[in-house]
């Protein structure tokens, strides 16, 4: 079993692929400060280290193939949306007096998961110039609701903010 060493600390993370969900206590330097604005720093490793992880794979069955394994390593190559998990309680990353922004509403689809939630843009843009313009590699959705389309059955998560690469997803305006 990985031994945490003094300079780290773990966080609560799930992260999706198109057809994996895994779920597990993410191993980051103490100096990240904030896990759910991490993937848009220059410290992100090739790897993610899970520990205590959680696989669950909907590989087109009923029911999805799922693993137990005490330590893994993700390749954030891989990585389509990610979030951080309850009991952890980090600032959103935007400023709420903003001027002249709106939140719109979006249904992001990945693969098998349908992630509903709110993008903050600008209210001198739609949705169409928002995506070309921000180019970025990761952009947050806000209050999300987290469904599989493969799986009715599967609880709906909910978290206040999601990381997404919008160049992997299929969006649908509300």
């Amino acid at each position: 079993m990985y031994t945490l060493k003094p300079d780290e600390r773990i966080t609560p993370v799930m992260l999706y692929t198109r057809d994996t969900l895994v779920s597990g206590k993410l191993a980051t330097k103490q100096h990240v400060l904030r896990v759910n604005i991490w993937l848009r720093t220059a410290s992100v490793p090739t790897y993610m280290h899970i520990l205590e992880s959680h696989v669950a794979v909907f590989a087109g069955g009923s029911a999805p193939i799922t693993l137990t394994c005490p330590e893994i390593y993700f390749p954030v190559s891989e990585l389509i949306a990610f979030h951080t998990m309850p009991p952890t309680d980090e600032p959103l990353d935007y400023e709420s007096t903003e001027a002249n922004r709106t939140m719109q509403a979006v249904k992001a689809i990945v693969g098998t998961f349908l992630m509903k939630g709110y993008i903050r843009m600008s209210t001198q843009t739609d949705i169409e110039q928002n995506l070309e313009i921000v180019g970025a590699a990761w952009m947050s959705l806000y209050d999300v609701e987290i469904s599989n389309l493969s799986v009715p059955r599967m609880p709906v998560l909910r978290t206040p903010m999601l990381l997404l690469n919008p160049t992997r997803a299929i969006f649908a305006v509300e």
